[in-house]
């Protein structure tokens, strides 16, 4: 007979699930590219600025998001984000040129700019404080098995019915996860059907849908900048990856869709590993010595310079299989910054974990934004398909002498003012 699942456990899946999907959704355009760049007439410049459309209302509603996760709770955040997004991964097989492109992307980046940072308010009330690193890490390890598998699912469908079609049928997933996130998630754990008491035992006090909330938006900002200019030397590496690596393996190797979409994939699986090993040895170094920055900053660490080691290699051949197990270590290695660093909103300011989680990952976007064109600038300018990995480096280097500012040890604490204003009744925080 099989074991029912937790509700804790069931809740985690769907974040898992929702992380796959809507990685599907964000990267499906890179292995569609080499296609829809020959069919739309596009230069590997505008392809580049078509990668980066998506991160402009990302960036923007990180904060936005996380503060509309916090105040309204993750059930109804990520169902109106999920409908945003589902619908404009469908319009982006109905495009026709260059601005219809643009604007669905657009689209697609406002419907997903909440989610991780909401993911991460639900977490917040969903997860033991000891798991945190493990929670982060296995979600975004399923994030890069939508990297991984998002190009050979996609070559399979063009190759069968076109690119077009590709973008209808990854829709239609994300439709169905809206619908079943609605019915099976509650932002208070204990009104869950399903919930047991041991389980609720180990979680902490959740924060009430529509308790009210004044945000130190000064004093928090300046808190997480550390963290978000941390993230943001990862975030280059993640969306070069991203937005490139499928063009990269066809255009400098002369391979065809199907063998570059594999070799793609291979690097991103890569991913996958790092992400779960980041978050368990994070959560392990945390349980054996007790010390929280050392949990996350040795991990954080070790995963920079790891890649940054990596990525200095593809320098240094020409041959295609190493490359590939260069590029997909260096991958492994930024992974495993991931669970971490994720931690680190939850370990700093808890009672805002949403906004401080997207506060942190306004970083990546903003490096989603200037990565994938200044990729494909230097490639149209120079011929060269290695030569971008240089900034790649020297941003793992900085992150890694950057993650010591963060002090993740350190709780937030509310300004004098804020705490006033939740004294005399509205409350601050919880």
């Amino acid at each position: 007979m099989m074991k029912r699942v937790s509700a804790t456990n069931g809740v985690l899946g769907l974040l898992c699930l929702m992380y796959f999907i809507t990685y599907l959704d964000r990267v499906n355009l890179a292995t569609a590219g080499t296609v829809m760049m020959a069919d739309l007439g596009m230069s590997k410049t505008e392809f580049g600025l078509m990668l980066s459309a998506f991160a402009y209302p990302y960036a923007i509603f990180q904060v936005i998001g996380g503060s509309v996760g916090d105040r309204f709770g993750a059930r109804r955040t990520l169902m109106v984000c999920g409908l945003i997004w589902a619908a404009a991964t469908v319009l982006t097989g109905f495009v026709g040129g260059l601005v219809s492109l643009f604007l669905a992307r657009v689209l697609l980046g406002f419907g997903e700019g909440a989610t991780f940072p909401t993911a991460t308010r639900a977490m917040q009330n969903w997860t033991a404080p000891g798991k945190r690193g493990f929670a982060q890490g296995i979600t975004h390890a399923f994030a890069r098995f939508g990297n991984a598998v998002a190009p050979p699912i996609v070559a399979f469908l063009i190759y069968h019915f076109g690119w077009r079609v590709s973008f209808y049928v990854l829709g239609g997933v994300s439709f169905v996860w809206v619908i079943v996130w609605y019915a099976y998630f509650r932002d208070d754990p204990s009104e869950h059907a399903r919930i047991t008491q041991a389980e609720l035992d180990t979680l902490p006090p959740p924060r009430k849908v529509g308790a009210k909330q004044t945000v130190p938006w000064g004093a928090l900002t300046r808190r997480m900048l550390p963290v978000s200019i941390t993230y943001f030397c990862y975030g280059w590496t993640l969306w070069l990856f991203l937005g490139w690596l499928p063009t990269f393996f066809k255009e400098s190797y002369g391979l065809d869709l199907k063998n570059s979409a594999l070799f793609a994939s291979g690097v991103f699986f890569a991913g996958v590993v790092g992400d779960t090993v980041g978050g368990l040895l994070s959560d392990a170094i945390g349980h054996r010595t007790g010390n929280v920055k050392l949990a996350r900053l040795t991990v954080i660490v070790i995963g920079f310079l790891g890649a940054a080691a990596s990525l200095t290699g593809v320098f240094f051949t020409k041959d295609l299989t190493l490359v590939a197990l260069l590029l997909s270590s260096g991958f492994f290695f930024a992974e495993l910054v991931i669970g971490p660093i994720w931690s680190v909103p939850m370990d700093i300011a808890p009672k805002y974990a949403g906004t401080a989680s997207g506060l942190m990952n306004t970083g990546s976007a903003l490096a989603a934004i200037v990565s994938p064109i200044v990729f494909g600038f230097i490639v149209d300018k120079t011929g060269s398909w290695t030569l971008p990995f240089i900034g790649s480096i020297g941003l793992c280097l900085l992150g890694a002498a950057l993650a010591f500012t963060m002090h993740p040890e350190r709780e937030f604490v509310d300004p004098p003012e804020t705490a006033a204003r939740g004294v005399a009744g509205v409350p601050a925080g919880e």
